[in-house]
Order: C-alpha cells, then structure tokens, then sequence
C-alpha cells in the first residue's frame, strides 16, 4: 500500500514538474513574441519619419519622390510572428530609402539645414536606437529560451510540448555602413 502512495507521490511531482517546465517555455516565448511586436511598433515609427523626410524632399526631387514613396508603401508590417529575416528584409528596405533621402539632401544644402529636415532626421536616430534596444531584448528573450530548452532534462519536455529553438536577429550588414545621418 505504502508503494502506490510512493508512486502516486513521485507521479504527482512529475506531473507538477513537466507544469512548471511548460509554464517557463510559455513566458519565454511570450516574452520573445512580445519583444517582436515592439521591434515592429518601432520599425514602422521609423516608416513614419522617413515618410516625413520623403514629403520635405518631394520639392527637391520629384523624380527620386515617386520611387520611394513606393518603397514606403510596399513596406511589410513585423508582427509577433514574423521571423528575423522578416526583420531583416524591412531594415534593409530602411536603410535603402534612407540613403535616396540622405543622397538628395547633401545635393540641396537648404534642405539639410531646414529645421523640419534636420528635427525628422533626429527622429528617425531615435528611432534608430530604440529599435536596437528592441533588437537587444528580443536577442537576449531567444538566449533564454534556446537556454531552457537545451538544458536537460527540460529539453526532454521542450519537444514533446512543441517549443523549439528560435532564431537570433542579425545585424543588417548596410547598416554598418551607412553615412552618418546629421
């Protein structure tokens, strides 16, 4: 009789256990998906500015305006569930229309020092720097999960329960590159 107690016991802990495991999974990839949504909130913020610069530059070039207004149109919103080469694809997007505006605006020097112009290139920094800080957490919410689920004898549940490794965002190679923005 003291054995069933004793396998019940020990049943009931692995019961809790693999609960426990399955919650931790849960808030890591929550943690991961809600780390995406605001990647995405920032990224079109940043669309928004460089909209913004578009319209200042409409007067100087007309003809550069139609082709980046339609880059800004075509742009992909990021959700929670879009992957990092999602990600990837809109910065490049970013950094392209953001190097027209910036090529048009060294051939107009009013333009670069119109007030407007240089308040929305400001914005768009920011906007810059609170991606990257997004771009951070995300990566380090991916560190955690991947960690959890490698790690056994959690990884034994971690398939069974359909979590999987995530992949890390990458650094747009244009990027490094880029002229400065002021």
């Amino acid at each position: 009789m003291s054995y069933i107690i004793a396998i019940g016991v020990i049943i009931g802990i692995l019961v809790f256990w693999v609960i426990s495991v399955q919650r931790t999974f849960v808030v890591l990839d929550e943690n991961i998906n809600n780390a995406m949504s605001q990647i995405g909130v920032q990224l079109s913020s940043r669309w928004d500015a460089l909209a913004s610069l578009l319209d200042l530059t409409k007067g100087y070039a007309a003809h550069e305006y139609k082709t980046m207004t339609d880059t800004i149109k075509a742009r992909r919103a990021i959700t929670r569930d879009s992957s990092p080469e999602d990600v990837k694809q809109q910065e490049n997007f970013l950094v392209e229309a953001l190097g027209k505006i910036m090529a048009v605006a060294e051939s107009y020097p009013d333009l670069k020092a119109d007030q407007t112009y240089i308040k929305t290139m400001d914005s768009v920094n920011q906007y810059e720097n609170i991606v990257r800080t997004s771009r951070l957490i995300y990566n380090d919410n991916v560190t955690k999960l991947n960690r959890a689920i490698r790690m056994f004898p959690a990884s034994m549940i971690a398939g069974i329960l359909g979590f999987a490794k995530r992949a890390y965002l990458e650094a747009v190679e244009e990027k490094a590159n880029m002229p400065s923005m002021k």
